[in-house]
């Protein structure tokens, strides 16, 4: 699939306006500060091309975390293609809907909203292989679209218009973006969908637990790339490795690998197959609502309330108080829901049996409870309606449960 339509005929050289450099900054406020790690956790070493790979000068995992955070690249566009694999059991395609109406705390279309509403939709990428076409030409003009079959859904924003476009219902979501540039960003980014997004969301973890190396050089999609590595030095975290391929040139992330330390195949790989920096054309963000579709508008500033307690603060009060039990890549999630755990088989009976056929039974000095696991984020729930979550394994859990005792 080819990536949108490009216009050459703005270059680099026009002066930028000073609101797009303030967004620029507060974008890349996350990595900047990773560079102030410590030498000891961000490796020194320079990469070494393997033979085959791009012979690219030699730079150190400090200078290129630093080409990322100064990257000032404004627009691309491209395919991109995305595969997750979270390793979730097999119940139709309701795991995967489920687990991303968690991941977004969004009811979705069946509680009266709109197919068209991003919210819901694309917390489908939280399993299986989507292709994405995306197009951006500053902070204000965005194209996000994911190809499934005969059908296509679009997300667009254009100044302050945000428009979503689902062809399989023929249905139409329309919102007006935030004021702030803030909020849009983290109202637009709830499920990180391209390797910049996932890198930026990596690199937030990087602190003296961390060991950040470059591990050589690679092409994606035509452009001579380096590698980031990056990788938990505790033991007990699922996460095995995270490898990121960076632009040499531009320093924007090409291609995002997540691996477990289980092994086998990524958990998270997304990576550009096209991919051009050129100004897309204008006419990638114009949209009109097709003939006959089903409009729904949304809140006034992008289904996005006025500032208020976070929803972390809110699942915090309604949970009885969300915690975070040890640091690093070992940090766990804990909260209570004031419940009673989950029915065993002999209480719950063919419910108990139902829910314990996915989980293992444990018991530590917080008493006993059950772990359902997947390839990367794993829970315990205890039979006093404790819930422990994180990246972490089963053993870990079953550590913060008890030092949380």
């Amino acid at each position: 699939m080819a990536p949108y339509a490009s216009d050459d005929s703005t270059t680099a050289a026009q002066p930028r306006e000073r609101g797009t450099r303030r967004r620029r900054a507060a974008r890349y406020a996350v990595p900047v500060a990773v560079t102030g790690v410590a030498a000891a956790t961000i490796g020194l070493v320079p990469a070494l091309a393997d033979s085959g790979d791009p012979d690219l000068p030699d730079i150190t995992a400090q200078q290129l975390i630093e080409k990322t955070a100064a990257s000032d690249t404004q627009r691309l566009s491209g395919t991109v293609k995305i595969s997750t694999d979270l390793g979730l059991p097999d119940l139709g395609g309701l795991a995967g809907g489920m687990a991303g109406r968690m991941a977004s705390g969004s009811p979705g279309q069946g509680d009266g909203g709109s197919a068209a509403d991003p919210s819901a939709k694309l917390t489908e990428l939280v399993s299986g292989t989507h292709t994405l076409r995306v197009a951006v030409d500053g902070p204000d003009r965005q194209r996000l679209s994911v190809l499934e079959n005969a059908a296509e859904y679009s997300l667009i924003r254009d100044g302050e218009d945000v428009w979503a476009y689902d062809s399989a219902s023929n249905e139409v979501y329309h919102a007006t973006a935030p004021d702030s540039a803030d909020e849009r960003t983290k109202e637009h980014r709830q499920i990180p969908a391209t390797p910049r997004e996932l890198t930026e969301e990596a690199l937030k973890a990087v602190d003296d637990t961390t060991s950040v190396t470059v591990d050589g050089t690679a092409q994606v999609a035509g452009r001579d790339a380096y590698k980031l590595l990056i990788k938990p030095r505790q033991e007990g975290s699922t996460v095995g490795a995270i490898s990121v391929a960076v632009d040499a040139e531009t320093g924007v992330p090409l291609k995002f690998t997540l691996t477990p330390a289980g092994g086998g195949a990524a958990v998270v790989d997304a990576g550009f197959t096209q991919v051009s920096f050129a100004k897309p054309a204008a006419s990638t963000f114009d949209f009109t609502p097709p003939e006959g579709a089903k409009i729904t508008e949304g809140d006034a500033a992008a289904g996005a309330p006025e500032r208020g307690p976070s929803h972390e603060e809110d699942l915090a009060e309604g949970l009885g108080g969300l915690t975070v039990v040890g640091e690093g890549w070992n940090a766990v999630a804990a909260f209570d829901t004031g419940g009673q755990g989950l029915p065993t088989d002999s209480a719950g009976g063919d419910l108990g049996g139902f829910l314990g056929s996915f989980g293992d039974q444990v018991k530590g000095d917080f008493g006993s409870g059950t772990v359902f696991t997947t390839r990367l984020v794993n829970a315990l729930i205890t039979e006093d309606g404790k819930v422990y979550a994180g990246a972490v394994t089963k053993e870990a859990l079953v550590k913060a449960a008890d030092a949380a005792r």
